[in-house]
């Protein structure tokens, strides 16, 4: 397992406000142009209930949008028929410094997504690539804070496979305990608003992990069960603009009186899915 280094929680400090900064991202998106809900591996996907393709291309391009305007640099994936959960391609790997570990899916559903997205990554010139032994699904349970990585396992990520990021990309990596069905992949539980502050939601974690983000982030902001309900804390931030889906009305305040810029986003279809806007972005860093 990797290891538990000394934490120091004053150098977790919340940033004054003035200190906010927006700094540019580069992106990659997977427009759903294949969208549905045909399976379900996750409590929030129910096949019986109709989709609206149209409405979610619709709200996935207002997302894409959204980035473009805000500065950030959006590259997209081809969609491939038949891999409907494609556009949440914050599944489909990890970036750090360049380098790309991809993704290993739990459910035979999404299994092809893996090789398809790293094929991207290769097509694209990243040099140092790897593909992973164990299962890990991508920035749905790795998220990186600073130059640490937290990552989560419970229901999909093999705690193995945080040993081997940790080795990839040499960077000391944080196991935290999934227990909340509802809250299967970290990103649904846990957003990075910057270099050293998140927001989560308790509940999602077993006792000893709640201890870990307790010592690790004194400061944190702590999700109600409502804003999580809504999948408030799959968010995305830059340092300054925070986006995240707007029925999370209490986070949408508690950010502000932290100096945040959130910006409330409608991603409901997608949501039929078990995803917003985290799951819909991949940061390459």
């Amino acid at each position: 397992m990797p290891i538990a280094d000394t934490i120091h929680p004053a150098q977790h400090t919340v940033q004054p406000v003035n200190a906010r900064v927006a700094t540019p991202r580069r992106l990659l998106m997977c427009r759903p142009s294949h969208f549905d809900v045909t399976y379900s591996i996750n409590p929030w996907m129910h096949p019986e209930k109709p989709c609206d393709g149209g409405r979610a291309v619709a709200q996935w391009e207002q997302l894409y949008e959204l980035y473009t305007s805000l500065g950030h640099s959006v590259e997209v994936i081809d969609p491939i028929p038949g891999l409907p959960d494609m556009v949440f391609a914050a599944n489909g790997a990890t970036v750090v410094d360049g380098k790309v570990l991809g993704a290993r899916f739990r459910h035979a559903e999404r299994t092809a997504e893996g090789p398809a997205y790293l094929n991207w990554f290769e097509k694209q010139g990243f040099q140092e690539t790897l593909w992973p032994e164990y299962i890990n699904e991508g920035e749905g349970d790795y998220l990186v804070v600073g130059r640490r990585i937290l990552a989560g396992t419970g229901f999909r990520t093999d705690p193995r496979s945080h040993a081997e990021a940790q080795e990839f990309f040499g960077l000391p990596v944080t196991g935290l305990t999934l227990v909340n069905p509802n809250h299967y992949h970290l990103d649904t539980a846990l957003s990075v608003l910057s270099d050293t502050e998140i927001m989560y939601y308790p509940e999602a974690f077993s006792k000893g992990s709640q201890s870990v983000l307790r010592a690790m982030f004194p400061d944190a902001i702590l999700a109600r069960h409502e804003d999580a309900a809504v999948f408030g804390l799959n968010a995305f931030s830059d340092g300054y603009n925070v986006l995240l889906p707007q029925a999370a009305t209490n986070l949408i305040a508690r950010l502000k009186n932290r100096g945040f810029n959130p910006i409330g986003v409608e991603l409901s279809e997608l949501l039929k899915a078990g995803g917003s806007v985290k799951c819909c972005t991949l940061e390459l860093r």
